[in-house]
């Protein structure tokens, strides 16, 4: 959800106010947890008669040829916008590395024109990766965060670095928690072989190996179980590591899967497991949660904010194969507290993490960003 003074307003907001632009690396389709949550964003705008547009300036993520005219075609998007649409709020979404030295290109094209906009930190990290940059790179990036509208944050340790190590102004920071589709309330799957799934990158940074070693403990051998491992990069290397532990029998994985393809393995599944070791709030809890998931994760990032140990999911500690291995078997072998985390953790998504209330904040906060400049644009 957002917080802040943006939480007020009506539905009626999102058919009146200006078209908005987004900017993800990879579009909604190759840009991971951002893309999923803005292709959200922009699905339930469209059902509420509003319009989201998205416009990818990176391309995919193995296509680093293209980058830079994906980057291009992302500023001569701005420029044309800035004369055709000059009331738009052009949505910025960033990460570290690679993301945020496209983002210092686009954000002084933004400031260059004159253009209302909003930056998006997505980020495991960020902290970290600005201290390794050199004093040049950081003091372009304070102003970069620092000459934004406003700039919205996942959480409250993002919060803090805005404030502490980037000097942003407070009243200008908004914290969004991550949201998703409400995808209904899900069969009770009674008397079937439990199903965990994992939605993620396939790498040691989500916790894979751990996994897959929790997977294999004695423990979990004894038990009925299947597990579904989605996401992309090296998925062959995990293959290899799940044959090598005796789990091919026992463990899918299908690659990257697309919106719809995730929520119909959810639809089917009973445990949802994401044992990173940095994360900024990671979608695949929320989904977890909206689908009536018994969720499994770590306290990293926002995840404390979205979740109750033992109440609306399970956390372990990081790396720790071997509790995490006991919390898998705790869930695959009873079902009253696999029942017990499902419902506690769907009802607190209604509460939370609807996408229509995600949706009058966000309004509310593109209301707040054009207010003040309104008549220098000629905004209606």
């Amino acid at each position: 959800m957002l917080t802040k003074a943006f939480t007020s307003g009506n539905m009626t907001t999102l058919r009146n106010a200006a078209t908005v632009r987004h900017y993800v690396p990879g579009g909604c389709e190759n840009g991971g947890g951002i893309g999923r949550l803005v292709g959200y964003i922009s699905g339930t705008a469209r059902e509420l008669g509003g319009k989201h547009l998205v416009t990818d300036t990176r391309g995919a993520r193995w296509s680093v040829a293209t980058s830079p005219l994906h980057l291009l075609g992302a500023v001569l998007m701005m420029v044309k916008d800035r004369i055709v649409a000059p009331a738009r709020i052009h949505h910025i979404h960033v990460a570290g590395r690679g993301s945020t030295s496209r983002k210092l290109i686009l954000t002084q094209a933004a400031r260059f024109l004159g253009c209302f906009h909003v930056l998006h930190l997505h980020d495991y990290d960020y902290a970290s990766d600005f201290a390794a940059r050199s004093p040049r790179q950081q003091l372009l990036i304070r102003r970069m965060f620092q000459n934004a509208d406003y700039v919205v944050v996942l959480g409250q340790r993002d919060h803090m670095t805005l404030t502490t190590l980037l000097g942003v102004d407070e009243c200008r920071i908004v914290v969004a928690h991550n949201c998703v589709s409400d995808p209904g309330m899900r069969n009770v799957r009674v008397g079937e072989i439990p199903l965990i799934v994992f939605l993620g990158r396939l790498s040691e940074r989500k916790g894979v190996k751990e996994l897959l070693l929790a997977l294999s403990d004695p423990i979990m051998k004894e038990l009925r179980w299947r597990a579904v491992l989605a996401g992309d990069g090296p998925v062959e290397d995990y293959r290899r590591q799940a044959a090598d532990m005796a789990l091919s029998d026992l463990v899918e994985m299908p690659g990257w899967l697309d919106a719809n393809a995730a929520r119909a393995l959810c639809a089917r599944a009973d445990i949802l497991v994401l044992p990173s070791h940095a994360e900024g709030m990671a979608m695949a809890v929320i989904e977890g949660l909206a689908h009536g998931l018994a969720v499994v994760t770590t306290r990293v990032g926002a995840h404390d904010e979205a979740i109750s140990d033992g109440e609306t999911g399970i956390f372990v500690p990081v790396g720790d194969k071997d509790a995490l291995a006991a919390a898998l078997a705790k869930l695959v072998s009873d079902p009253d507290i696999r029942s017990h985390l499902s419902s506690k953790g769907r009802a607190h998504y209604l509460k939370h993490f609807s996408m229509n209330a995600y949706m009058r904040s966000l309004e509310n906060l593109y209301e707040a960003v054009s207010a003040p400049r309104k008549k220098r644009v000629g905004a209606p």
